[in-house]
């Protein structure tokens, strides 16, 4: 019999990439995996049974009940690691390893100085509410089992902490594709993501008035403003909008383009961290346009996969989308350039391995 392990997130949804795909689908090979989630179909897919709890939706509330919601059913399913998602759920992590569990916090974001970036909390409360934060995760951090991070910075940030903490990143699960030939794309870029200010989508727009292209838009939008704002720019027509996209339908998006966009503003938390889209695009075969943040730029530059510009400015990024649209012999090479280091270094794989030698090592 396999030994029993539990995922718990209440913010997600049950097939978010990141917890269901990459980590709870390749722990299932090895260990008997279930996963909890607040609102959603209780069923058993790939291995892995995923339980529902009822929870609230909106904020406030949902903060004070769903970590007492989800203990219950946590402890119902009585498993020796206990691996949570959320920085809600802290408490209850603390709380499980109380009870003598194998406990695991996996940290998605920096989240102190993602506080500092949120625009409803009013800016004079944005760094008290970030101290208060980062103290109260840290003091829980440091008493449990093992923290995982997304990327090394947030990764050397723990480990100030907690000892056992380690970068597993969020590279592509690399799937077959049949070879497009290039001369069948279109002549079309791509952005698939979060829709926000802080993305860049208002000025990946507005770039489209000094080009001749076809923005391939897939997303949620999260604030209606901020989508009316943009829908009323002058190159809204040159936009397809494609709204969310499951895993199949993103890669069947990036076999029609030549471009892949990822020309987020340059905020604390996205010059340090990896863009998962950016990997993506890269074992999806399509050169880069990406913010040219330190990080990123010696990814790209290594690679030879893409250009990196200033995501503000939109003269700068037009001129980068007309460069590689009017060569294609440049924009195919960097696309099979980013093809090959995707396949060599940017994918699932060689994260998956240091995942299951972490939990091997609490057996």
């Amino acid at each position: 019999m396999k030994d029993r392990v539990c995922h718990i997130t209440t913010l997600h949804p049950a097939k978010d990439a990141r917890i269901f795909h990459k980590e709870c689908v390749s722990l299932a090979k090895h260990f008997d995996v279930h996963l909890i989630v607040a609102n959603q179909q209780s069923e058993i897919v790939d291995g892995v049974t995923i339980h529902n709890i009822d929870v609230p939706q909106k904020r406030i509330p949902r903060f004070f009940k769903a970590s007492k919601i989800a203990l219950k059913k946590a402890l119902d399913i009585d498993a020796k690691i206990y691996h949570f998602h959320d920085p809600e759920l802290l408490s209850l992590g603390l709380q499980l390893k109380k009870k003598g569990k194998i406990v695991i916090y996996d940290s998605h974001e920096d989240v102190p100085r993602q506080i500092l970036e949120k625009p409803y909390i009013p800016k004079v409360l944005r760094h008290p509410i970030a101290n208060i934060y980062e103290r109260y995760e840290n003091n829980i951090a440091r008493q449990l089992d093992a923290i995982i991070t997304p990327t090394p910075h947030i990764e050397n940030r723990f480990l100030a902490i907690n000892p056992r903490s380690l970068a597993i990143t969020n590279f592509p699960i690399l799937q077959r594709q049949k070879d497009i030939e290039w001369t069948e794309r279109k002549n079309q870029i791509a952005y698939i993501g979060s829709l926000t200010k802080v993305r860049g989508v208002k000025e990946l727009v507005q770039s489209l008035e000094q080009t001749d292209t076809t923005l391939m838009l897939g997303g949620k939008w999260w604030f209606d403003d901020f989508k009316n704002e943009v829908a009323a720019l002058p190159a809204w027509n040159k936009v397809q909008e494609l709204g969310f996209l499951n895993r199949q339908e993103v890669w069947d998006v990036l076999s029609t383009c030549k471009i892949g966009m990822v020309t987020l503003h340059p905020i604390e938390n996205y010059k340090v961290a990896y863009a998962v889209k950016m990997f993506e695009y890269m074992a999806a075969g399509i050169p880069i346009i990406a913010s040219d943040f330190p990080l990123w730029r010696s990814i790209i530059e290594e690679a030879q996969c893409g250009i990196c510009v200033d995501p503000l400015d939109t003269t700068a990024v037009a001129t980068a989308i007309s460069d590689l649209l009017n060569d294609d012999e440049k924009a195919k090479q960097m696309g099979e350039n980013g093809k090959r280091a995707a396949h060599k270094i940017y994918n699932w794989s060689s994260q998956e391995k240091k995942l299951i030698e972490l939990y091997n090592s609490f057996f």
